[in-house]
């Protein structure tokens, strides 16, 4: 074999093995190992149901075996992926990121850990069950400069995009006022796992009843609508509509925001007769009514008439939170603080949440600034 033939063949080797390295790397550029912190959280079945594959959950912590057993047997997941500590799960499987679907009042404990490894975070709303846990939350975020995003399902919707940009481009004219419907018939009526009831009825490991589980999602929305603007005053009703079934928290609540020119208006319960999150903004112009992620009503005050209306498109990473932090965490996209993940935002939720608390249990108006 000629010296000539042995460096065009070794040439060549190296070429392939060139092209090869390149698809690798790009392979994993498209793939976020993710390592999972909780089962607990019956949403954690988002992560296993997904189509995409561009998620690949490389490590699990979990210490409840019921939990365990149950995610074991309905997704074939291997004993290998679990870990009964956050230092087992680094230790032995580095991940990218992780995303928390533990109880809420553990959510600090999780940024305390991974924060300081610049490992990026995602933790099922709402941030925190109390103000002081999510300021630390975002005060170790900024200090440590990594990711921390809080997930809703209303973040995902075309619905509230397509609000979002009427908003802005003054469609409905000055906003006037805002109403959010969110909840369901219960989180026992509708079968939630009975590791998932029982924290989520914990006035301590919640934070709360429907406030905090429904109550989250209108006040991070209202939040982002209207720019980060904080109210004034906020009002809150909690009531146990069925003690016997929620002894320890609310199961129904009503939530109003006061602004210097509008008013919020936020109805969370665990007594709607079906499912619901969709939400009414009225404006001097024209009011729109999204009924859920597609469904949208147009009403324009000049003509008086009411009529569907089809919300634009949205990216792929805006239809998934999981996609959303994979584009966060390759540096795709920096995450806006002020966004419906974004950790100002969801501080001023967790103060709105905390006053609506302070006003039912003290039976009165609550000023923004006692907190």
């Amino acid at each position: 074999m000629s010296k000539k033939f042995i460096l065009r063949f070794v040439g060549g080797c190296l070429a392939v093995f060139g092209l090869g390295h390149a698809q690798v790397q790009a392979q994993n550029e498209a793939v976020l190992r993710l390592g999972v912190i909780g089962l607990v959280h019956d949403h954690v079945h988002w992560v296993f149901n997904r189509e995409n594959r561009d998620i690949q959950v490389v490590g699990i912590v979990e210490t409840n075996q019921a939990a365990i057993a149950k995610y074991k047997s309905r997704y074939g997941l291997a004993d290998s992926l679990f870990f009964d500590s956050y230092d087992a799960l680094m230790r032995e499987v580095q991940p990218e990121a992780v995303s928390a679907f533990n109880e809420t009042d553990e959510h600090l404990e999780v940024v305390e850990y991974f924060a300081p490894l610049r490992i990026p975070i995602m933790v099922e709303k709402p941030m925190a069950t109390n103000y002081e846990d999510a300021k630390k939350m975002m005060e170790l975020s900024k200090l440590y400069e990594v990711p921390l995003l809080v997930n809703y399902e209303t973040s995902w919707y075309k619905s509230t995009y397509e609000t979002k940009r009427m908003v802005e481009a003054e469609v409905l004219g000055n906003i006037t006022k805002l109403v959010f419907n969110t909840g369901h018939m219960g989180p026992k009526e509708i079968g939630c796992s009975p590791e998932f009831l029982e924290w989520l009825t914990d006035p301590i490991r919640n934070g709360g009843g429907a406030l905090m589980d429904f109550g989250c999602y209108g006040a991070n929305l209202a939040t982002w609508l209207l720019g980060g603007e904080e109210p004034l005053r906020v009002t809150a009703i909690a009531q146990r509509v069925k003690p016997l079934v929620y002894p320890k928290v609310d199961d129904e609540t009503t939530i109003i925001l006061e602004y210097p020119q509008k008013q919020v208006v936020i109805q969370a319960s665990w007594n709607w007769s079906f499912h619901r999150k969709d939400m009414e903004v009225y404006g001097t112009k024209g009011a729109t009514y999204a009924l859920d992620a597609e469904r949208m009503n147009w009403l324009d005050y000049d003509s008086g008439l009411m009529k569907a209306h089809i919300p634009q498109e949205i990216t792929p990473f805006e239809k998934d939170p999981f996609r959303m932090l994979l584009e966060v965490v390759r540096g795709r996209l920096i995450m806006d603080e002020d966004s419906l993940y974004g950790v100002r935002n969801n501080l001023k939720v967790v103060k709105i949440l905390e006053l609506a608390k302070r006003s039912s249990e003290q039976g009165r108006t609550v000023n923004w600034e006692e907190m």
